[in-house]
């Protein structure tokens, strides 16, 4: 499918002179929208409104997750489509509520709107100022394990979390180790009606979801009437929150027509967008007021650990499409606009935003060409509070919370335990101790998973690596590769050989690298596929036993690797005589088997 937007910091050549480089780079539309098409405004608009559909329901019950009025969560769901309209370096990346975001503002915000947007206001002046300072790679230095570890145990804290909707039950606690001893507790007052409607809910969005994973591609020679059919089957699956919430509540309405409700419902929801407003820096309480110091606080570690959860969520999300759709996102650039979306956001009530997956996922399947998308996003949610707040009433508590379930069970990841034992046992060291401590602290758990981190050196995180020009870059790092250097490797790999034209080959040089670890050998699989998707080839070159062992147990596909640099160069130039080997047992050189088998 073609799109005008092919590379998000530039999203076309740019040859003018360097004010007008740096204007394109921090207003990244002025590259792109001189080139707008109409498919791209057609396509921009369907993807728009299927994330409107989606984040609508998702909006309202992330707000429940952050302790919060269903309200917020549509309050904070607009801001960052209009924003990242203007800054946004990635074209399916979508700002708004998220279930992690929210589960960590209804940690440190005490329940209390108040706080929940003054945090959003000062996490927005952290990552404007981490932007401006380009400071983005300090992210570099939060390892895949612990990034992995917390987000798993997200996924069961907020998930569990849940389950007290979905059964209907009263006066549950917060903190996750009551919460489960008073859920098991008072089990015994599940509310039929709650349980089976949230349980249907639940079915019918993974039969939806089923479904539009295996829904086959439109082709233009099918006949009409398959395409249509196709296209309501697609439309359906990707709207399937709205339908299930929809669904649930013309159920509810229903049996309040009949003078009997079974359900717990959302309750009124004020209409209409908030006055704009400066944040709160002081509250009134019946004990008196608590002022800006005393609120800072009571927010504690809230105040680093959202901004940084915030922005390692978002970059994580653009560079991951990023790699599949082949262009590149600017880090920085990405904390001005998730700040910028997070301080006007504050004026209009929102807490803390970040970017989503799951609607990321749903904008690049709907064909997004441009972060125009988002306009429509944006303009559905203000519609939805001008004009369907009235209906949200009647929205069943089990349905919301069905909705969430459904979209936090993909953020645990049941295979990565599996996949380190193999890689490198000691990445479960991190992984483990942040899973666990989440449960008890989410900053204590963060703190202690990325410790060793934070005492690394930066010039681990930026090694020396030698480079020698010609056809084919040649690559020598002067120390072993550790994950905080995989994005600067990476980086200097895009820069120099396949943002070229054309795309050159890469030999690099392993001989000083005698360990690498679990994020390394991700990094390593998306260069690979970067290098397939351009034509181009990278191989590695003299690599030590205990790399080699763990590229075996990680099984990368793809992977060409030489004794000697010669070796390389006349195989990468196409001179015949010389070939490579690949990367399973069976094509080892004899010596390096025994070795490995040792």
């Amino acid at each position: 499918m073609s799109s005008p937007l092919k590379h998000p910091k530039g999203f076309a050549p740019m040859s003018c002179c360097w004010s007008t480089e740096t204007m394109q780079k921090r207003l990244p539309f002025l590259a792109w929208l001189p080139n707008y098409t109409w498919y791209a405004l057609k396509m921009d608009f369907i993807a728009g409104i299927s994330v409107g559909l989606t984040v609508i329901p998702q909006a309202l019950a992330y707000a429940e997750v952050a302790g919060l009025p269903p309200q917020y969560g549509l309050y904070s769901a607009f801001m960052g489509c209009f924003v990242y309209f203007f800054l946004g370096t990635s074209r399916d990346v979508t700002l708004g509520p998220t279930a992690i975001m929210s589960l960590l503002v209804s940690f440190y915000t005490f329940r209390e709107p108040a706080y929940a947007v003054l945090l959003a206001f000062l996490s927005g002046c952290i990552q404007l100022g981490m932007g401006f300072l380009r400071l983005g790679f300090l992210l570099d230095f939060i390892s895949c394990p612990v990034i992995k570890g917390f987000t798993s145990a997200a996924a069961i804290t907020i998930g569990f979390g849940q389950i007290k909707n979905l059964l209907g039950l009263q006066h549950i606690p917060r903190q996750f180790f009551l919460q489960v001893y008073q859920t098991f507790h008072n089990i015994g007052e599940t509310r039929v009606g709650d349980a089976v409607l949230g349980l249907v809910c639940m079915v019918l969005l993974l039969v939806l979801k089923l479904m539009r994973d295996h829904v086959p591609p439109v082709h233009p020679e099918m006949p009409p009437g398959v395409r249509l059919s196709h296209g309501l089957v697609w439309t359906a699956t990707t709207a399937r929150n709205a339908l299930v919430v929809s669904f649930a509540a013309l159920v509810a309405y229903s049996f309040e027509v009949t003078g009997y409700q079974p359900f717990v419902l959302t309750g009124k929801t004020p209409e209409g967008l908030p006055d704009p407003s400066i944040p709160p820096f002081s509250v009134a309480t019946t004990n008196g007021t608590i002022s800006f110091t005393q609120m800072v606080q009571g927010m504690g570690a809230g105040l680093a650990v959202v901004p940084l959860m915030g922005l390692l969520e978002s970059i994580a999300v653009a560079k991951s499409f990023a790699s599949q759709n082949n262009y590149r996102v600017d880090a920085n650039q990405e904390l001005l606009a998730i700040g910028l979306t997070n301080i006007l956001g504050s004026l209009f009530s929102s807490y803390p935003v970040t970017g989503s997956f799951g609607r990321t996922a749903v904008n690049a399947q709907s064909g997004v060409c441009t972060p125009a998308g988002g306009l429509m996003t944006g303009a559905l949610v203000l519609l939805s509070l001008d004009y369907l707040t009235s209906l949200f009433y009647y929205i069943p508590k089990s349905a919301l919370a069905a909705v969430i379930i459904m979209a936090v069970a993909p953020l645990f990841d049941t295979k990565i335990l599996g996949t380190l034992w193999r890689v490198k046992r000691l990445d479960l060291l991190p992984l483990c101790v942040t899973f666990l401590l989440c449960f008890w602290e989410v900053q204590y758990g963060i703190l202690a998973g990325t410790l060793v981190s934070v005492v690394i050196l930066h010039s681990v995180a930026r090694p020396k690596i030698q480079v020698s020009e010609g056809p084919v870059l040649i690559l020598q790092p002067s120390s072993g590769l550790h994950f905080p250097a995989i994005e600067t490797l990476r980086e200097m790999v895009l820069s120099r050989a396949l943002e070229t034209s054309p795309p050159r080959s890469v030999a690099l040089d392993c001989t000083h690298i005698f360990s690498i670890d679990y994020t390394v050998v991700l990094g390593l699989g998306e260069l690979l596929e970067d290098f397939h998707k351009r034509g181009a080839t990278l191989a590695l070159i003299g690599l030590q036993v205990p790399v080699l062992r763990v590229l075996l147990s990680a099984d990368l596909k793809g992977v060409l690797y030489f004794s000697t640099l010669e070796e390389a160069e006349k195989y990468l130039k196409q001179e015949p005589g010389t070939q490579p080997y690949n990367i399973s047992e069976d094509s080892v050189p004899e010596h390096k088997v025994a070795l490995l088998k040792a």
